[in-house]
């Protein structure tokens, strides 16, 4: 049995270990972390899964963020322990953590990463938003949370205020 739930200040170290566990050391050397800097990720939409024994399986977390002056989310990092990958673990994370963006009323999530993975999710490739380098463009990609909610909305990805949040 495995247990869905939002983050909570309690989870934050368990997850920064899975994390480390799940990515390369310099993880936080990468642009998408410069937008994370200062910013904790969205109450209520960041999730951890935890197994019967109350072990931390699985996590994922969104941030807030502007494109084109318009706030988004910027979805990741998943991450799921290696003595669970391939379990669908990560699909039912992406699931229940873009339901839970929907529900609370965000119009548009992004992220950086592989288009075969995420397009099954709704994913596609966002041509005029414009992550901070080094990103590769191929790997920028969005999702409609509203129908439409990424026409017309272009330019730099930008960090979210805190006074925003």
């Amino acid at each position: 049995m495995i247990e869905f739930r939002p983050e909570t200040d309690a989870d934050w170290w368990e997850v920064e270990a899975l994390l480390d566990l799940c990515f390369a050391p310099g993880r936080t050397l990468l642009s998408s972390y410069r937008l994370r800097d200062g910013i904790p990720p969205v109450r209520g939409l960041s999730l951890v899964a935890r197994d019967e024994l109350g072990i931390l399986i699985g996590a994922i977390r969104f941030w807030p963020i502007r494109v084109g002056g318009l706030p988004a989310l910027l979805l990741g990092p998943v991450a799921v322990h290696p003595t669970h990958q391939g379990e669908g673990l990560g699909a039912g994370l992406i699931r229940e953590g873009l339901a839970a963006a929907r529900a609370g009323g965000w119009e548009r999530v992004m992220l950086v990463g592989d288009a075969p993975y995420y397009n099954r999710f709704g994913f596609t490739k966002l041509d005029d938003v414009e992550m901070p380098p080094p990103t590769n463009p191929d790997r920028v990609l969005g999702q409609d949370l509203v129908p439409g909610a990424w026409a017309g909305v272009s330019g730099p990805v930008m960090r979210w205020d805190a006074t925003d949040y």
